[in-house]
């Protein structure tokens, strides 16, 4: 491999998918944890159940918690295995096709949007902020924006020129970007639930 080639290998980005993935897992995992609680011993309260605004058995409990027939953090058991992958492949060396790229981003984005409806039901209709699903929340956004915005300057998405170049731009603004969608949440969190009056 050229040396060229090395230095443009997204070492920053392998690295980070490789984090968001572990904190997915973990988030996942405790959650799958929570929900086998909830099955064994029904009526108990979990350890993530902090006050009747933040918990996870609400979550859990609802219909919403379960939208595809089993409980959504087997989702999470899976999915976040393959940024994890795709982190490491590059470290490794890997490069990887178009296609590949094109996928893999749009995995994310239909995670980002399942994510997006999850924060909507439990913000306006369950009226719970569970801790768990937060950790989720809070590096699938960023990892759909970093894959996003790396795959579009590196020409992965068919784009006009214009739009890499923006791409390209913003790519180097992900923590103020991540931060703003962050706020975001938290605005509409409190302007509908007053967190803060309840803390």
């Amino acid at each position: 491999m050229s040396r060229d080639e090395t230095n443009t290998r997204p070492t920053v980005l392998a690295v980070f998918l490789i984090l968001a993935g572990i904190i997915g897992e973990i988030a996942a995992f405790a959650l799958t944890v929570e929900k086998i609680h909830t099955l064994s011993s029904p009526g108990e309260s979990l350890s993530c159940d902090f006050s009747v605004l933040v918990q996870c058995g609400a979550n859990l409990e609802s219909w919403q918690g379960s939208v595809f027939g089993f409980p959504n953090p087997l989702l999470g058991l899976a999915g976040w295995a393959a940024p994890i992958a795709v982190g490491i492949s590059i470290l490794a060396g890997a490069r990887f096709a178009r296609w590949y790229w094109a996928l893999f981003n749009l995995g994310l984005a239909g995670a980002l949007a399942f994510v997006i409806w999850l924060i909507s039901q439990s913000i306006f209709v369950l009226g719970t902020l569970c801790p768990w699903c937060m950790v989720t929340w809070s590096v699938t956004i960023p990892a759909f924006l970093a894959v996003t915005l790396y795959n579009l300057k590196a020409g992965n998405l068919p784009a006009p020129a214009g739009v890499r170049r923006a791409a390209g731009a913003l790519y180097g603004w992900l923590v103020p970007l991540t931060l703003a969608c962050y706020l975001i949440v938290a605005v509409i969190a409190q302007v509908r639930l007053d967190v803060l009056q309840h803390l």
